[in-house]
């Protein structure tokens, strides 16, 4: 039975079981993620409730789509297709995760709080994963992030899990320009319009001075005893 004070989104299943309030009590690293959860979702939850306020763009934009890569099959088969000249919209920013069970929803929900429009993991066939469950718990993951993001205000078409053999060059790019053409038919994500900063920007570093190097100072090599002896 779930307590009524329980989040809406701890209702949904984590991999292996179903996580409660009980869960976190003597578990302090898994309250701070909870906690960051949270939070993270108040913010998108409230920027996405705003965005009539915001207005979306009237002029042309580029989408951005980010694609988390298991680097044993979905990113092989993007550096393959790259090798074939098999051509890909270039609004995707493919990132390499060694595997699909490292993603979680915090990192899912960040790629939408500084400015994806769509994202989608890609990862190993059921039964090829180099660390037994990986892709599953990954799958499991992103079911799990739909929700939250219907929760919010988001529609759930903006986040998609595939399954990408290594050899599969061109299914690695009809996944792209699927979630680009996704992204085109939704429009900008109401959140872009909440990040201050862009994909690529560099960071701004503190006006600080670096302190003075200390003087180099040369000395001579002194004569063993013995030699000074003689």
């Amino acid at each position: 039975m779930w307590s009524t004070d329980a989040p809406q989104f701890l209702r949904a299943f984590w991999p292996g079981k179903v996580l409660g309030m009980s869960d976190f009590v003597n578990d302090p690293a898994a309250k701070e993620q909870e906690n960051a959860e949270e939070d993270r979702l108040r913010k998108m939850q409230s920027a996405s409730g705003h965005a009539n306020e915001l207005g979306r763009r009237e002029a042309p934009w580029d989408p951005i789509v980010v694609a988390f890569a298991c680097t044993y099959c979905a990113y092989t088969a993007a550096d393959l297709a790259g090798a074939m000249r098999i051509t890909y919209p270039t609004a995707v920013r493919v990132i390499q995760i060694p595997c699909t069970g490292r993603i979680d929803v915090s990192l899912l929900l960040q790629a939408f709080e500084e400015g994806a429009d769509t994202v989608f993991v890609a990862g190993c066939q059921i039964g090829d994963c180099h660390f037994r469950e990986g892709n599953i718990r990954g799958k499991e993951e992103v079911t799990r992030c739909r929700q939250l993001l219907a929760e919010v205000g988001l529609d759930p078409e903006r986040l998609e899990f595939f399954h990408v053999p290594a050899s599969a060059a061109r299914l690695f790019a009809q996944c792209a320009q699927e979630m680009t053409l996704r992204a085109q038919q939704l429009g900008a994500s109401p959140l872009r319009a909440s990040v201050g900063k862009s994909f690529g920007e560099k960071l701004a570093l503190p006006g600080t001075p670096r302190p003075a190097l200390p003087p180099q100072q040369f000395g001579q090599l002194k004569p063993d005893r013995e030699e000074s002896q003689h």
